[in-house]
């Protein structure tokens, strides 16, 4: 299937219209959706093959954040989407993120036409206002000199209604947006950006905290043996030392909790799987 046309009539309000979302963009989605139009590129073997995904993110009032992707199927040579698919792996990512939401849909194309609005349609059975995320890989950004120009081949529409002689239609407002990361997020496209081989600073960085940490646990083993050694009468008590353990102790955070297990294994799991699937 051939990327959608361009349409005489613009379905985007100019510039002067602003939308007042605040839109965060991680850089997985952006990872996931080069990585899917080159894909079809040399399984199609076509310059422009249409590519059609879900967003995945959070929405709390006014301010979304798109967090993951994954892509969509489509009906036959039709632009009709598969419902049954789109439920099957929205419900499949909900229950390993449950808390991302579908929140709009993301496509390649010049930009946004009449086609685009009727495929629009089609998810806001899912959400009430689906975003729409639309790379350009001929934008030039370099060149574009309109004040909310984005310095990536990306950008975000919001749909709206306009009102024109008594007569009303759906189009989108262009939305500004900032790309945001988290620390495993950087890790993890440090990590690709270098090629993922040895010799990265971040290998560096965490060979020193290896040692910081295999030296912080040697001489954790002493005071222990010591501590055990006086208990057992081995060892003659050193008041001062034994103060100077008890005040360095009462200093520690209650770290061994139920919330704080669970808040570092989500971290750990999202570390982990940020890795696998930035490659």
């Amino acid at each position: 299937m051939s990327a959608m046309d361009t349409d005489e009539v613009s379905v985007v309000l100019p510039s002067t219209t602003t939308s007042g979302l605040s839109l965060s963009l991680h850089p997985l989605p952006i990872l996931n959706i080069s990585e899917h139009l080159t894909r079809l590129k040399l399984q199609t073997n076509s310059p422009s093959p249409f590519v059609l995904g879900a967003l995945l993110g959070t929405q709390n009032g006014r301010e979304v954040e798109i967090v993951n992707t994954f892509e969509l199927a489509v009906e036959g040579e039709t632009s009709s989407v598969d419902h049954g698919f789109l439920v099957s792996r929205r419900d499949q990512y909900k229950q390993v993120f449950p808390s991302l939401e579908f929140i709009g849909w993301y496509t390649v194309a010049p930009n946004p036409t009449s086609r685009h609005v009727a495929l629009h349609e089609q998810f806001t059975g899912y959400c009430s206002t689906p975003l729409l995320l639309v790379l350009q890989p001929s934008l030039n950004t370099a060149a574009n000199s309109d004040v909310n120009a984005q310095t990536l081949p990306f950008k975000a529409y919001e749909p709206s209604i306009e009102i024109r002689e008594r007569t009303s239609r759906s189009v989108f407002i262009e939305v500004a947006y900032n790309v945001e990361t988290g620390e495993a997020e950087r890790i993890a496209v440090d990590w690709t950006a270098r090629g993922g081989g040895s010799g990265t600073s971040l290998e560096s960085h965490l060979q020193t905290q290896r040692s910081a940490v295999k030296m912080l646990h040697e001489r954790i083993l002493v005071l222990v043996k010591y501590v055990t050694d006086v208990i057992a009468g081995e060892a003659p008590k050193d008041y001062a030392t034994l103060r100077a353990l008890t005040a360095l102790i009462a200093s520690l955070p209650a770290s061994e909790n139920k919330a704080f297990r669970e808040e570092f294994d989500t971290e750990y799991e999202d570390v982990q799987l940020t890795a696998f699937l930035s490659p």
